[in-house]
């Protein structure tokens, strides 16, 4: 195909301390950009508003993470670009990478991935984090799920670092707009037979605090919130009888 035209977006909430400076290198690599600003509180609408270089489109409330890349999603469809690529706004990924994402959805002379999935586990590099032991904990049991369920061989369910083909966005119907949206994500992907490769990022932990909202902070709350949007998720695709069938844990 012809050299593809590329979308970079960055979902954004208060990143006042990392926003520029992440931009500015994302700039290197990615001439598109997009910054979703999900209502955000601080400085960060002031400091979005001085880059003239950059597109923002700004939820006017907090929404949450899922609503912010479904937004990056619609833009991405809306105005026909062939990858989008996510990448988080708190430095925990390396903007150096988006090349080799964005190539390995066209490998040459091979069918196309939907798409490429970061992953901090599926290499060690030097220089890695510790990541913290609740959220390493439930990543590992729910990519575990997934893994038995679709029968698959993933390392990293939650990474934002990602790159779609963006045809492949149209059969995604998002309504979970928190941070449980990557798991809506990989039913529907296991619904429409994506082709899926993970790709390894350095594992790099910059904001160990950061809050999941209300409830959702305590580890064992958000695992069964986590359980409950696969099931719910799962009922509503309504899979045919080619796929393993094995019920999602019910939150009680």
């Amino acid at each position: 195909m012809q050299t593809p035209r590329v979308l970079t977006a960055l979902p954004v909430f208060n990143e006042e301390r990392h926003v520029g400076p992440v931009l500015d290198v994302v700039q290197r690599y990615s001439e598109d950009i997009i910054v979703v600003d999900d209502g955000s509180s601080d400085g960060t609408p002031k400091l979005l508003a001085r880059r003239l270089d950059v597109r923002t489109l700004t939820h006017e409330v907090n929404q949450g993470y899922g609503a912010a890349l479904r937004t990056a999603f619609e833009y991405a469809l809306e105005n026909e670009y062939d990858i989008l690529v996510t990448i988080d706004c708190d430095g925990q990924h390396e903007p150096k990478l988006i090349p080799e994402l964005v190539a390995a959805v066209f490998p040459q002379n091979a069918t196309p991935y939907d798409m490429i999935s970061g992953s901090r586990y599926l290499q060690t590099f030097s220089g890695d984090s510790a990541p913290p032991e609740q959220r390493r904990r439930i990543n590992r049991e729910i990519t575990d799920w997934l893994n038995r369920r679709f029968k698959w061989g993933l390392t990293d369910a939650f990474c934002g670092f990602k790159a779609y083909r963006v045809q492949a966005l149209a059969q995604l119907k998002i309504t979970d707009l928190g941070y449980a949206m990557p798991l809506q994500l990989w039913v529907q992907a296991a619904r429409w037979k994506w082709r899926i490769k993970e790709f390894p990022v350095p594992l790099v932990y910059l904001d160990e605090e950061r809050s999941f909202g209300g409830s959702l902070d305590n580890a064992q709350r958000r695992l069964l919130h986590y359980y409950d949007v696969l099931h719910k998720e799962i009922a509503a695709m309504h899979f045919p009888c080619d796929v393993a069938d094995e019920a999602a844990p019910v939150a009680t």
